[in-house]
């Protein structure tokens, strides 16, 4: 049984609208071709406290350089220059 179209009332509770900044690739805009996997310093803000690398839609990095950037991070902890995971001792 079909209902007769009632005009819609407006809601209690309105929906929220999320304006975010456009993310721009920061190796792009420094003109980086090449993500080397010594520079453990810079590697480090990419990679969260248990050891995952952030993905690219929260650091803004673009496919060419995430790609780039995963692959040095998991170079550099190969080479133990970045550890796994922080160890929770204490």
């Amino acid at each position: 049984m079909l209902r007769p179209n009632k005009p819609s009332r407006p809601s209690r509770f309105p929906k929220k609208q999320y304006f975010s900044k456009k993310k721009y690739c920061s190796f792009c805009k420094d003109r980086i071709r090449f993500i080397d996997y010594k520079k453990s310093s810079e590697l480090g803000s990419y990679i969260l406290e248990t050891g995952k690398i952030l993905p690219a839609r929260v650091t803004g990095t673009c496919a060419y350089h995430q790609k780039q950037l995963s692959k040095a991070i998991k170079q550099a902890r190969h080479m133990a220059l970045i550890k796994f995971i922080e160890s929770r001792r204490g």
